[in-house]
């Protein structure tokens, strides 16, 4: 039996009281409120076989497939439904669709999405659908990243839900225990499912499957375990049944609960339902964030989105839970999202038929950033995805293996588990890192404060350098951000970065200039005062605007140290004739002099000389061509100390 549909039908079913007159229908009928589908299947189908034409059958009849995930059997009967009246509720309009991606007929399953998005134009799944309309593209850009097989511990019923407990994998499997009375689920007329486990090899295969512990396991559904690291604690879906007790909401229906055990002395005892559970709603599929604080499941309880919502709840320390809150428009809509599970990267994996697919659920995956908000949903692509429903997706961060569960076409049962490997990340993961080092020795610089700012210069993390200088920050690929690294007695620097548009890591050494420098005889100020170069234009002595902003920091140095001597060093490109350079320099390194003597610095102090071209700064000489900027980098002027008392 698939609990992945008990959720979402409960309140998407419309109870409609037929008006047939044929007691075959009467019956069906009866059935179908009652949720015992293949009953109702089989009713409704010899009913229509006679040549009976009915709207409301027709309704029945694909919507009893639409949730027993048979969803191309339920596309003859929407077919049927709307052609004989093509004006429906839009819900009909929306199953119709998913029904006919099920079949490959995406080009009239779009027109039929269009429909929908026409009549009820604030149903999230229709304005996704419309502002992705090439979410096909977008799918076929994200497929191609997993290897995947049967897992080879399928029966002929139905296997699904997977988790990893220590060296094993458990799962839930409607296969036949054996016994002599074989309880079977109204709803599929197939035996309900209970807990087994596989051993998980060393290469990969799994062992026999087994019953799993008997305590866990009841005379109804157990499904989707999830287990704590330490192994000590499990949660685990099960109808409303506990202590030989049976609960049923309003309509006599038994819904889904979370429950909880605990692993003593080599058992699972204590076992006891949620607090947040509830006789009129269900709650199910349970998955851990990564400090296991907080506890991810799906329902429909009161409040929800759609027909079923992820939903998040805070385990305290005393063991004690919070108020389930819902994740949300970010995730939600007005389909069905269930299946969580929080990968070791932060990443919610979830299954949907609400956001954009290839048909049924997919498998889709967001990761949750720091504040518990989510980045964009992404659909993981083929061959995890398939037209028909696919969903239970979890994998092993250390060796990208994993499982899922689908009904697609070519299994062994109704539902299968499929091993997985990822050979190509989806999400665009990038980590800016580097070194803080001294820009004169190169020296590793430990209580570095490290901030990152984003775009607008808001900050968005800081760090503080240990002993090996690291800093690491985790980025988002294709954005622009600034890097500030700061230090007692060094000059603050930021540096901007664009982060690339693909998975990796940026990094970026943020060499720091001491604010105090030691200076003696041939120290050139220039490099000291980290000026760039004091420029001249072509052909010309006299000190431009920006040269003279750069000789007022010679100026407030010679000032500061009265008995510095400096001499004045001059060059030129190698334009014009070398004897040419050679006094036009000399003009250049004299005109500098006579600007510092101009703002009070002792003639006596300073000395001038031209070079010429003789001491170019790259290869720019005569006969070679330069663009203007290289040619200008030889215009420069140095200051050497030569004197200090």
């Amino acid at each position: 039996m698939k609990i992945k549909y008990i959720l979402s039908a409960i309140l998407v079913l419309v109870v409609l009281k037929a008006g047939a007159q044929k007691a075959g229908q009467n019956k069906a009928d009866k059935d179908y409120n009652q949720y015992a589908y293949i009953d109702a299947i089989e009713t409704y189908e010899r009913v229509a076989e006679k040549g009976y034409k009915d709207e409301k059958m027709f309704q029945r009849l694909g919507n009893a497939y639409y949730f027993n995930g048979e969803l191309i059997k339920a596309t003859k009967w929407y077919d049927a439904l709307f052609e004989m009246n093509a004006e429906q509720e839009p819900e009909y309009y929306y199953r119709y669709a998913q029904t006919l991606k099920a079949t490959g007929d995406y080009m009239k399953a779009d027109k039929i999405l269009e429909t929908f998005n026409k009549k009820i134009k604030t149903d999230k799944r229709g304005v996704l659908f419309e502002n992705n309309k090439n979410y096909l593209e977008q799918i076929k850009a994200n497929s191609g990243r997993f290897e995947i097989a049967n897992a080879g511990i399928n029966s002929t019923q139905t296997d699904y839900g997977s988790a990893f407990y220590t060296n094993k994998l458990v799962f839930a499997s409607a296969r036949d225990t054996g016994g002599i009375a074989k309880k079977t689920f109204k709803w599929t007329n197939k035996s309900f499912t209970n807990l087994y486990s596989a051993e998980l090899k060393a290469d990969g295969t799994l062992g026999k499957p087994e019953r799993f512990e008997k305590k866990i396991n009841s005379k109804f559904n157990e499904s989707t375990p999830v287990f704590t690291k330490d192994g000590n604690t499990m949660y685990f879906t099960r109808n409303n049944y506990l202590d030989g007790k049976r609960g049923k909401d309003d309509q006599k229906i038994t819904l889904l609960k979370l429950y909880k055990a605990d692993f003593s002395n080599g058992k699972w005892i204590n076992i006891s339902e949620l607090p947040f559970n509830s006789d009129q709603y269900s709650t199910a599929h349970p998955a851990l964030s990564l400090d296991e604080k907080k506890l991810y499941f799906a329902s429909d309880m009161p409040g929800t989105l759609g027909q079923s919502d992820l939903y998040s709840v805070s385990i305290n320390s005393d063991g004690s839970f919070g108020k389930p809150e819902n994740l949300g428009a970010a995730i939600n809509t007005e389909g069905r999202e269930t299946f969580p599970f929080v990968s070791a990267d932060n990443e919610l994996y979830f299954a949907s038929d609400g956001q954009p697919g290839l048909g049924g659920l997919d498998v889709f995956v967001a990761t949750i950033n720091n504040d518990s908000t989510f980045s964009e949903v992404q659909n993981i692509g083929e061959p995890v995805n398939s037209k028909q429903d696919d969903f239970s997706f979890i994998i092993n961060n250390e060796t990208r293996n994993g499982f899922f569960s689908s009904n697609r076409e070519g299994g062994i049962g109704n539902d299968d588990i499929y091993k997985l490997t990822e050979t190509r990340k989806l999400l665009c993961e990038q980590k800016l890192k580097g070194k803080v080092v001294d820009q004169e020795t190169n020296k590793i610089l430990d209580n570095a404060k490290v901030i990152l700012l984003d775009e607008e210069f808001r900050i968005i993390d800081e760090v503080i350098t240990e002993a090996d200088g690291n800093y690491t920050f985790k980025v988002k690929c294709n954005a622009t951000y600034h890097v500030r690294a700061s230090r007692q007695d060094y000059e603050t620097k930021e540096i901007p970065i664009i982060i690339k548009d693909q998975t990796g890591e940026t990094s970026i050494t943020i060499a720091l200039e001491k604010r105090i420098k030691t200076v003696g005889i041939g120290t050139d100020l220039a490099k000291t005062l980290n000026i760039p170069i004091i420029y001249f234009d072509l052909d010309k002595s006299y000190i431009r605007k920006d040269a003279a902003f750069e000789l007022e920091k010679i100026l407030m140095v010679m000032k500061q140290y009265p008995k510095m001597k400096i001499d004045v060093r001059s060059h030129t490109d190698s334009r014009q004739t070398a004897k040419y350079n050679l006094s036009l320099s000399d003009r250049r390194a004299k005109s500098t002099v006579q600007w510092l003597i101009k703002n009070g610095i002792e003639a006596n102090r300073l000395t001038g000389k031209g070079y010429g071209e003789s001491q170019l700064v790259n290869n720019c000489s005569d006969g070679v061509t330069c663009t203007e900027a290289e040619h200008q980098l030889n215009r420069r002027s140095e200051f050497i100390i030569i004197g200090m008392e």
